[in-house]
């Protein structure tokens, strides 16, 4: 599907790219003992860690919480991080389509790649490529980095399952704020201006007002329809929304002028991430405040524009 590029000057860096990684054939082991590993977005290195505990290292592709994912420029020395690396997780659904071109150049017989939209068995129509704010996906995405570091390295496979049982209990706490905002704000409306955090949001049992089509436009750079900002904008003005979430990582002048009309009526705001803020926070304390910050807005009225 159609995501943010950088047209020309984006084909070129990937070309240049491609011609450094493709001398590699193999994926080579770390002389040092440790599995490595590459997380095409620092959420997924951030579990990736967890699981592989002492016994890996991961490098996070993405990470800059101020940069927008979706026109990611790869370069040589991200070439060939990927190219030696032994496990790679990325996204999919287009998201993170560098890295299949990184691939492709240096091909391994031994590399596992663990590709989330495959995994997750969705089909490349899947409208939201933000995955990681579905509840269902990290856990799915543990077990599988579980299963190739004991493939990798045998010995050491009850430790990766005990990093797992860690990690999957871990995250009862973000499931319990779902529960407890779902039961105690039943479908609570909301405004979006990307479908950054609508898993998260569905999940929490809300009803998200913006059409789908206004939140693609924004995702993938294209000007929405002059009925849908107005659309919009008469969600603040009526109080029809309780909070209004913007990708906080990408802002332009109509999210500038949304936040202004926001505050301007008293509508809570509430900043999402695409990648996992950083430092201070995993994976799990990363989605448990994104929750926490929702209920804020509802419950208080309070806002949380940055993590």
């Amino acid at each position: 599907m159609p995501l943010r590029t950088k047209a020309t000057a984006a084909a070129l860096s990937i070309a240049v790219v491609l011609a450094g990684a493709a001398c590699s054939s193999t994926t080579a082991a770390d002389p040092s003992g440790t599995i490595a590993a590459v997380g095409a977005e620092n959420q997924y290195a951030n579990v990736m860690g967890q699981i592989g505990g002492k016994y890996i290292h991961v490098t996070a592709i993405e990470s800059n919480p101020n940069t927008d994912p979706h026109s990611f420029d790869a370069s040589p020395s991200i070439a060939q991080l990927v190219s030696t690396a032994q496990v790679v997780v990325q996204n999919g659904l287009g998201y993170d389509a560098f890295m299949n071109k990184i691939e492709a150049a240096a091909p391994s017989s031994v590399r596992k790649v663990i590709d989330v939209q495959a995994l997750l068995r969705l089909p490349d129509t899947t409208a939201n490529p933000h995955l990681w704010y579905d509840p269902a996906t990290m856990p799915a995405v543990a077990k599988a980095v579980a299963k190739d570091l004991s493939a990798l390295q045998p010995a050491h496979s009850a430790y990766f399952q005990a990093n797992l049982r860690v990690f999957d209990h871990s995250l009862d706490p973000w499931y319990q704020a779902l529960a407890h905002f779902k039961a105690t704000f039943p479908g609570t409306p909301v405004a979006v201006t990307e479908p950054v955090g609508d898993y998260m949001l569905q999940a929490a049992g809300a009803r998200i007002l913006t059409p789908f089509r206004f939140q693609a436009d924004i995702m993938n750079g294209v000007d929405p329809a002059p009925q849908d900002i107005s659309l919009e904008s008469g969600f603040f003005q009526n109080h029809q929304v309780k909070a209004f979430l913007y990708n906080q990582q990408v802002t332009d002048s109509l999210t500038q002028s949304f936040l202004t009309e926001a505050h301007q009526y008293g509508i809570p705001v509430v900043g999402v991430y695409e990648t996992m803020p950083t430092p201070g926070y995993d994976y799990q304390s990363w989605m448990l405040a994104e929750i926490h910050a929702l209920q804020a807005a509802v419950a208080d009225k309070t806002s949380t524009q940055k993590l």
